[in-house]
């Protein structure tokens, strides 16, 4: 099952270190079936507070994911961008193609007694 690499971050100014991060994580994302989805676009705020932007890689599964992110080549590069910009990352699984809503509340429903 697909699964996803996400940032919420606060970017900073430029500097050398954010481009070298930028410029190497590319071949980080490769060898691991990763690639980018979502790279600091303009993010449309509907509810809550959200400063930033955010990052998303897509990967076809959560092991990769996971060993993308405690490879050695990224390790590497982390520092560059924990460094000088704020802000969280995390992991998660995506759903099936087939998919409802609808069935995943049922099942909350009857497990909830409602």
């Amino acid at each position: 099952m697909t699964a996803y690499a996400i940032a919420h971050i606060r970017p900073e100014p430029v500097n050398e270190d954010i481009l070298r991060y930028i410029e190497e994580i590319q071949s980080t994302v490769e060898p691991f079936g990763g690639r980018f989805l979502v790279h600091g676009a303009e993010v449309e705020v509907l509810e809550g507070p959200f400063p930033g932007t955010v990052v998303m890689i897509g990967f076809p599964d959560i092991e990769r994911a996971r060993a993308w992110y405690a490879s050695p080549g990224y390790q590497a590069i982390l520092p560059l961008r924990t460094a000088h910009i704020a802000g969280e990352v995390v992991l998660v699984e995506g759903v099936p193609a087939d998919y409802d809503a609808r069935k995943t509340a049922a099942a909350l429903r009857a497990e909830a007694g409602l």
